[in-house]
């Protein structure tokens, strides 16, 4: 019974974590995620410009021909999903370099067939899994790591330390129906860590912002 809580808790945070526009992401509970990400807070709205730009300019080109996640943490972008060939990999990836502000792409796009529903919903299953026992272990918070899951392969992305990426690896590995994990962490060191935790990081991060 508290495993089910805990999935619930974490698919209600879902939306807010993973950076989504909405009715979750506005508010009191938006602002509290904000200010406890590593990332300062002018370049989380630069990585929601990232993801709104690039996915705009492959709807443009693409349409429903292509299934291309694009997700972008500190001005990284990973880019999963499923393409006909290996020309539109290698454009897309072309387009998301154009983007302003990008500063490095990992293109895990896969050639082949586009997912279907059933993919996307046990892909999105297997997060939730995920988040749910990161949060469930507390060796690392679950807001320094983004989970991206495509083709129940698991992607983190995040600035953790060192202790901070292995234990995500491995609770991410020992997840139930998880086949792969991907590491697109930037490592910090513990103390750049705590400094980036730390209230007086976040009072100069705000004072720079105004």
């Amino acid at each position: 019974m508290k495993h089910s809580r805990t999935l619930l808790l974490v698919a209600a945070l879902v939306p807010v974590l993973a950076g989504c526009v909405g009715v979750a992401a506005v508010g009191v509970g938006a602002g509290a995620l904000m200010y406890v990400d590593r990332r300062q807070s002018e370049v989380q709205v630069t990585d929601e410009g990232i993801e709104i730009r690039a996915g705009n300019r492959i709807a443009e080109k693409y349409g429903d021909r292509v299934h291309v996640n694009i997700t972008s943490y500190n001005r990284s972008v990973l880019l999963t999903g499923e393409v006909p060939d290996v020309d539109a990999r290698a454009e897309i990836e072309k387009i998301v370099t154009g983007v302003p502000n990008v500063k490095a792409i990992s293109n895990e796009l896969r050639t082949g067939t586009i997912s279907t529903l059933a993919n996307r919903s046990n892909d999105a299953y297997i997060t939730s899994k995920v988040k749910a026992r990161l949060i469930d272990a507390g060796q690392v918070s679950p807001v320094h790591v983004k989970v991206v899951t495509e083709a129940a392969v698991v992607y983190l992305l995040g600035l953790v330390t060192q202790r901070e990426s292995a234990a995500a690896v491995e609770i991410a590995r020992t997840t139930a129906g998880v086949l792969k994990v991907v590491r697109v962490f930037e490592v910090v060191s513990e103390d750049e860590a705590r400094r980036l935790d730390s209230p007086s990081a976040k009072k100069a991060d705000a004072t720079a912002t105004k």
